[in-house]
C-alpha cells in the first residue's frame, strides 16, 4: 500500500510593524507548528506599495488607516511551506480582530500579540491565488528556494521526498520496465506531491 500523498503549499506571512521586535518569538511558534520558513525579508514599504499590496481592500473605510499603519515601520515577510499551509496559518493567526481573538482563540497569534482589529500582529494570505500573488509581491527577485542543510534537510527529505520516491521505486521493482530511468521519471512527474489533485465533478 502506497503512503499517503502529501501536498506542500506555500503561503505568505507578514509580521506587522508594532510587533516586529517580537519577530523571533513569532517565528519560533511558526516553526514549532510544522512550517518551514522558505524565505524571509525585512522591508519598509511605502504607502504606495502598501496600497498595491492591499489592492483587494481598496475602497473600504479602513483602507487609508491600513496603508498608513503598514507603512509606518519595517515589517517581516515570510514565505511559509507545509502541508495545508494556507488553512493552518490562518488557524494559527486567529480571527482578524485581536479583541475577538482573545475571547474565542486565546492561544492564537493575534490574541497573544495583537491589540485591535488594525494592529493584529500578523497577516496571512486568504487563498491559494492571493498567496501566489503576495509571495511574488514580497519576493520579486528570488526564484530559487534555499537548500536546507543538516537536520532541516533530513526532516525535509523524510517528510516531502522519501515517501514519494519510495513508492516510485517500489512500483519500479514490480513493473521491471525496459527503460527504468525514463519510467521512473515519468512516474515521478505523474505522482508529483506538489501537483494539485483535480476532481472532475459530474455535470
Amino acid at each position: 500500500m502506497a503512503p499517503p500523498r502529501i501536498y506542500v503549499e506555500r503561503t505568505l506571512a507578514l509580521i506587522k510593524p508594532d510587533v516586529l521586535h517580537r519577530a523571533q518569538e513569532i517565528e519560533d511558534i511558526i516553526c514549532r507548528s510544522g512550517f518551514h520558513i522558505v524565505q524571509r525579508r525585512k522591508v519598509h514599504l511605502s504607502p504606495e506599495q502598501c496600497s498595491d499590496f492591499y489592492s483587494d481592500q481598496y475602497g473600504k473605510i479602513f483602507f487609508p488607516s491600513l496603508t498608513a499603519y503598514m507603512s509606518s515601520g519595517p515589517i517581516m515577510a515570510l514565505e511559509l511551506a507545509r502541508h495545508n499551509a494556507i488553512a493552518t496559518w490562518k488557524e494559527l493567526m486567529g480571527p482578524s480582530n485581536s479583541l475577538k481573538a482573545k475571547e474565542t482563540h486565546p492561544d492564537s497569534l493575534r490574541a497573544i500579540y495583537g491589540t485591535d482589529d488594525l494592529r493584529n500582529a500578523v497577516h496571512g494570505s486568504y487563498c491559494f491565488t492571493s498567496a501566489e500573488r503576495e509571495i511574488r509581491f514580497m519576493f520579486p527577485d528570488v526564484t530559487i528556494e534555499p537548500v536546507p542543510t543538516g537536520n532541516a534537510a533530513i526532516d525535509y527529505l523524510s517528510l516531502f521526498v522519501n515517501p514519494t520516491l519510495l513508492a516510485g521505486l517500489t512500483e519500479l521493482c514490480k513493473q521491471k520496465p525496459a527503460d527504468p530511468l525514463t519510467w521512473l521519471a515519468d512516474w515521478l512527474l505523474k505522482h508529483n506531491p506538489n501537483r494539485p489533485d483535480i476532481e472532475e465533478k459530474p455535470i
